[in-house]
Formats: structure tokens, sequence, C-alpha cells
């Protein structure tokens, strides 16, 4: 996949993020199936693009639906035909057995932040409930990672998001027949540009040898139905 392409699919922290593809496409074939698919949380509708590129239907949401900027990414690729957009909750998805594949980045910290930790099973068990039975959910997603991790992100601002824990993932998809993930990233969060977050990212492969998968921060997975 072109440099460009990938870019324009995770947009921060590349090196780590784009990780999620190479593990869910050895997991799941979705290349020329039209499945149909629900992107959630999807801002600029990265995982859209992905999808749509790949043959597939796509609904591409957000809470207050995606970003103007999305419909003009899909247009860039020529997949616009394949695509449609829909103010979507994440939290009470109005669709029952609808969908092959559901796909998320990056979303479930935002949700359950305030005290409302109970929302990321809430979520979880939505998406659930919205596919079809076997269908397929993969996510990315930002973990709590270390005490390292928290100093820093409580010094630049973003402590207030509720981070997924490495002990909350069975219970969370507790509703799911099988859940597989890995993880992968350490340093590249801390790159205050992209510049700064592609050097570290080339560093964190190298880490991923010796460095547990619970202290890094991406958790990638795939949860059957």
């Amino acid at each position: 996949m072109e440099k460009g392409l990938v870019k324009d699919i995770f947009g921060w922290d590349v090196k780590n993020w784009s990780k999620t593809i190479s593990y869910w496409e050895k997991h799941i074939s979705i290349k020329n199936k039209e499945y149909e698919c629900l992107e959630l949380g999807s801002s600029y509708g990265g995982l859209s693009l992905w999808l749509a590129l790949n043959k597939n239907k796509v609904l591409c949401t957000d809470i207050n639906g995606p970003e103007e900027g999305a419909a003009e990414l899909h247009k860039k690729y020529n997949c616009s035909s394949r695509v449609r957009y829909e103010a979507l909750d994440a939290t009470n998805i109005p669709y029952e057995n609808q969908f092959d594949l559901v796909v998320f980045k990056s979303i479930l910290g935002g949700i359950s932040s305030n005290n409302q930790n109970h929302n990321k099973a809430k979520t979880i068990n939505e998406i659930y409930k919205a596919l079809k039975p076997g269908g397929v959910l993969l996510f990315a997603e930002n973990m709590e990672a270390t005490a390292f991790h928290k100093v820093l992100r409580k010094k630049y601002g973003t402590s207030w998001w509720n981070y997924l824990k490495m002990n909350e993932l069975s219970e969370v998809f507790a509703s799911y027949t099988r859940l597989t993930y890995t993880t992968a990233g350490f340093l590249g969060c801390l790159g205050r540009n992209e510049v700064q977050r592609n050097f570290l990212g080339k560093i964190d492969s190298l880490l991923e040898k010796v460095i547990p998968e619970r202290n890094r921060y991406i958790v990638i997975g795939v949860a059957i139905k």
C-alpha cells in the first residue's frame, strides 16, 4: 500500500496505527467481497476508504456525522459510489443483524470519558447487535499502557480520555464467540508532530521485540459474533 494512501487512512502516528491492516488481513479477507460495512467514529472516513477501495459497501458514521472532508477523501480515490454517510451514536446503533463488518479506530476512550466506563461494554454490545450472525468487528483502540504514558498524558492534557485497560478486554468483549488481538506502539504517541511520530514509530518497531504486550499503547483486535 503506497505511503500517501496509508496516511490518508490513518492520519496520526501512521507508522504504528497502520499495523492494524496487516493484522486484520491475517484474520479476514475483505477484497471483492461486497460486504455490508459500518465505520463508527469515522471523522474523515479513513477506514471507510480502505473498505471501499476493496470493493465493499460502507456506511461511514460519526456522532454528528463524518467531517466534511470525508466525502472529499473518498472522491479523491474514486470510491464515493460505495460510501454513504450518517450521524450515528455508537452507544445506540439503530441496526440489527445488518452488517458483515464493523470497524473503528480509537473511539472507546472518548465515549467512556467523564466517569462513563460502562459505555465501553455498551458500545461493543451495540456493535454485536448490529452485526450479522458470524459477522466481524475489526478494532484498534488506545490502551492505558504504562505509568510513563499516564504522566505524559496528564502533562499534555489528554488524561480525560478513559483509556482501555488490558484486564478489561475479556469483560468488554464477553458477548463475542471469539476474540483475538495484538498490541503495538510505545513511543510514537509522544511525538509532537507527524515527523517526530514517524521517527519514534520506527524505533517502536524495534522496541516491540522487547517491550511486553501489556505496555504498548495500541490494541488491535478481531472479534467474531
